[in-house]
């Protein structure tokens, strides 16, 4: 009988024996995603078999652009541009060009991969840029190092995102309880392109009072999000019994998208999941130009995310 490959392609499994106890990830070739992180033991990342699709994106990279372009149409130098549009429901391009790219393996330690993937000029697109992702095992957690470098003749519109689901191990879902303190959320049309702000205060959006995940149905981009000490942006879901995961960012990335989809396959059976994205710009980027950075031929960008576990006292 033949083996059958896995649709993410090479699995590279991570292991980083930390003092606060044994962190472990997988990392998959495609779309160079995390297809699976515990620490001690306890998952704090959303897993799916390794014969199966990403599902609702879990864990994929996004580039050159996180979320949406309405309509795939966006304007460069005054000419249209038309990208292929794949969410067809919606009548979008979603997720960037490297959804199901495969990225090649620089750089392979026990506890950490660098993997590269290039984007090359194409319909709606026509610039080259060369792109890294290092994932990188720490005590309690991993840190996520992104880095984009345009390589054409041209100055090209970049943004990044990536697309994790976090859990705090066995907990119920429901139980969890949601902080974000952010104060601005965007207010989208019905194919989830954002058509302006709000201040979130007061409403079910508002994150700031620690919801239930239970309470929440929501699929909404956040921004004037505040930063602790270290300019880091985070939030974090915290379990009953005082154990939490934190997702944070760096200054790159002060724009997040909030999903608590109802449908997710956890152990074949579809539940509530969360996941907090990082992004450099919010949905709609190329059109709006909010938060684009636009790269040189030989200028990188770089920015960094990461995770964070928290034993229950």
């Amino acid at each position: 009988m033949t083996d059958v490959a896995p649709p993410t392609g090479e699995q590279y499994h991570l292991r980083l024996d930390a003092p606060g106890g044994v962190v472990t990830a997988i990392v998959t070739e495609v779309a160079a995603g995390l297809r699976a992180l515990e620490v001690g033991g306890v998952a704090v990342a959303e897993t799916f078999s390794e014969h199966e699709a990403p599902p609702s994106a879990s864990g994929i990279t996004l580039v050159p652009w996180p979320n949406r372009v309405d309509g795939g149409t966006w304007t460069l130098d005054g000419k249209p541009q038309q990208l292929d549009i794949t969410e067809v429901a919606k009548g979008n391009a979603s997720h960037g060009l490297l959804r199901f790219s495969p990225y090649r393996a620089v750089s392979v330690e026990e506890h950490a991969i660098t993997q590269s993937a290039s984007v090359f000029p194409q319909h709606g697109y026509p610039f080259r840029l060369d792109t890294t992702v290092r994932h990188e095992l720490v005590d309690g957690g991993m840190v996520v190092t992104h880095t984009v470098t345009g390589r054409g003749a041209g100055t090209a519109p970049i943004a990044v995102g990536a697309h994790p689901f976090f859990r705090v191990g066995g907990h119920d879902p429901a139980s969890l309880r949601v902080t974000l303190d952010a104060a601005t959320r965007f207010e989208t049309n019905v194919r989830s392109i954002p058509v302006g702000t709000a201040p979130v205060a007061g409403t079910p959006f508002d994150l700031t009072g620690s919801p239930l995940l239970g309470d929440l149905d929501i699929d909404a981009g956040y921004t004037d999000i505040a930063t602790d000490g270290e300019g880091h942006r985070h939030i974090t879901l915290a379990a009953p019994d005082g154990s939490s995961t934190t997702m944070w960012m760096d200054a790159a990335y002060p724009y997040m998208q909030v999903f608590t989809p109802r449908n997710f396959p956890r152990d074949g059976v579809k539940g509530l999941a969360f996941a907090a994205e990082p992004m450099s710009a919010p949905a709609n980027a190329l059109v709006s130009g909010e938060g684009l950075v636009w790269l040189a031929p030989g200028e990188t960008w770089t920015g960094r995310w990461g995770v964070a576990y928290s034993p229950a006292p």
